[in-house]
């Protein structure tokens, strides 16, 4: 898709798979964000909070979601943007990336959006409004 101004409703961006999640993909994310939580970063300290294992800042894979987007920054931005965690993204977990348009007035562009693991589960869901200039 070279443009989104040549998207219908019903159209997908191209999807976008991520490498595997790494553990220096969560530690970088903790220093950028200041969210130090250790259930993102620390095997013993996840495993003490019930969880098997370290597990993805929500907000990593959320702010990952946004590069669907990326390509048409010079069309315009997103303008609004409402997810909802679905469930947990672990270490090795490879996360997919989608956009589906769901509705085009006039310069505004409204996507489904969805993050799945490698299992197809969606860990994420919500919408996008993307503005156009």
């Amino acid at each position: 898709m070279s443009s989104l101004a040549e998207l219908r409703a019903g159209e997908t961006l191209n999807d976008i798979v991520l490498s595997p999640v790494s553990r220096l993909d969560l530690i970088k994310y903790a220093g950028a964000s200041g969210d130090y939580n250790p259930i993102h970063t620390i095997d013993d300290e996840a495993k003490k909070a019930g969880l098997p294992g370290i597990i993805a800042h929500g907000m990593w894979t959320m702010g990952n979601l946004a590069k669907l987007f990326t390509p048409y920054h010079e069309e315009g931005f997103l303008q609004d943007y409402s997810i909802r965690f679905k469930g947990m993204v672990f270490l090795n977990d490879v996360i997919t990336l989608r956009a589906e348009l769901v509705e085009k007035n006039d310069k505004k562009l409204k996507f489904n959006v969805a993050a799945l693991n490698q299992d197809g589960r969606e860990v994420l869901v919500g919408t996008a409004v993307f503005a156009q200039y």
